[in-house]
């Protein structure tokens, strides 16, 4: 029998706490199966289980080597390769299911589906954007597909081509305003983040002298994917398998939006002047470091070095101390949840990001003026 080496069990063993995303696939049939109030089981393991297991299990302030080989990363990759395909099984045999299940009732099928969102958008998304930031094609086009699942194919142009060009300025959307309420910026960046995203798409197509309307416009996959997922809603589940495959997407997006909205909340870079503005540092992104999070969300929470060094994949990113970025008080789920409370999400944040300025930027005096010298978008 062949030994495996002992780096490849340590290797394995530290991956392993990034695939407890999968535990999410049977709980979401446990709920549709037993029906009632298991419905709401899904939710509640994604937003209060992490959050009490961050309770237990700490902070995670040790960082991985960046020397490690690629060779070394591919029990961390495996969980993001495999996930289109899981996640796309669930949501077919759902949609199937849903609609036929006379122990289900309508509410109770909505909530399915919600939770199906909440899987979607937690997990797919947050999967589908490790994935665009690769080079390998199947990567990426594993990235696409996540994505078109919950109709939102082009955050992949919007994030990659908008989002870490010009983050902290007001040419970004997903950058939240300073006292910019959730219920503000979600309708805000889902206009504006479509428009951005046709827009620099076009700009790349202009610059080899190519028209917006090429084939190589990724629009055009990102438009078949998507009708394509419609279609097949619609030959598994019927008019109403389409409602709620549209519906569990809202969800995904509702989810995605506002965990942007936590990770630049009123964080801005410094304009040098004929538009343009300061590198990217730790210091422009919010940094959280709660261990079972991260485990969930593979180390999004260390969204500091991800915008620090966009090419590093998940394993490698790196965590700061307060002294080079800011901090999140709790994990994601938390400080989402905190979001949909505007009061409350201004109280804890907004001193945060006040004492941010003083220390980052102290010799802007008034960032009224400030901020209206750049023309922002409109609050």
């Amino acid at each position: 029998m062949k030994t495996i080496p002992a780096a490849d069990v340590t290797r394995i063993h530290n991956a392993l706490p990034f695939w407890l995303s999968l535990a999410l696939v049977p709980v979401a049939i446990i709920g549709t199966l037993w029906g009632g109030w298991w419905v709401a089981l899904m939710p509640f393991t994604a937003w209060g289980m992490f959050s009490l297991l961050d309770v237990i299990t700490g902070r995670n302030t040790e960082n991985a080597d960046l020397e490690t080989p690629e060779s070394g990363l591919q029990w961390y990759r495996a969980i993001t390769l495999i996930w289109f395909p899981v996640q796309f099984s669930l949501l077919l045999w759902l949609l199937y299911y849903v609609p036929r299940a006379e122990h289900l009732g309508t509410f109770e099928s909505i909530m399915v589906f919600f939770g199906m969102g909440v899987i979607s958008g937690t997990i797919g998304i947050n999967y589908g954007h490790e994935l665009m930031h690769q080079k390998s094609a199947v990567e990426r086009w594993l990235a696409d597909l996540l994505l078109a699942s919950v109709l939102y194919s082009h955050f992949r142009s919007e994030h990659l081509r908008v989002h870490h060009l010009y983050i902290g300025t007001p040419r970004d959307p997903v950058t939240a305003r300073y006292n910019e309420g959730f219920h503000r910026f979600f309708p805000r960046v889902l206009r504006q983040s479509l428009a951005s995203s046709w827009k620099a798409e076009k700009a790349m197509l202009a610059r080899r002298n190519l028209p917006a309307t090429h084939a190589s416009n990724p629009f055009w996959r990102y438009g078949a994917l998507q009708t394509a997922m419609l279609l097949l809603a619609f030959a598994v589940g019927g008019w109403v398998g389409l409602a709620l495959f549209v519906f569990q997407a809202f969800v995904a997006i509702w989810q995605l939006e506002l965990v942007n909205y936590i990770e630049h909340y009123g964080l801005t870079r410094r304009h040098l002047g004929d538009g343009k503005y300061e590198h990217v540092l730790p210091r422009h992104s919010w940094n959280a470091d709660h261990r079972a999070t991260n485990w969930l969300l593979i180390n999004l929470q260390r969204h500091s070095d991800h915008h620090y060094k966009p090419d590093r994949r998940f394993p490698l990113l790196q965590t700061y101390a307060i002294d080079d970025a800011p901090q999140l008080p709790y994990g994601y789920p938390i400080m989402t949840t905190a979001a949909l409370f505007p009061p409350l999400f201004k109280r804890v944040m907004n001193p945060r990001v006040r004492d941010w300025r003083r220390k980052y930027y102290p010799d802007i005096t008034d960032w009224n003026v400030y901020n209206k010298a750049l023309n922002p978008a409109p609050r």
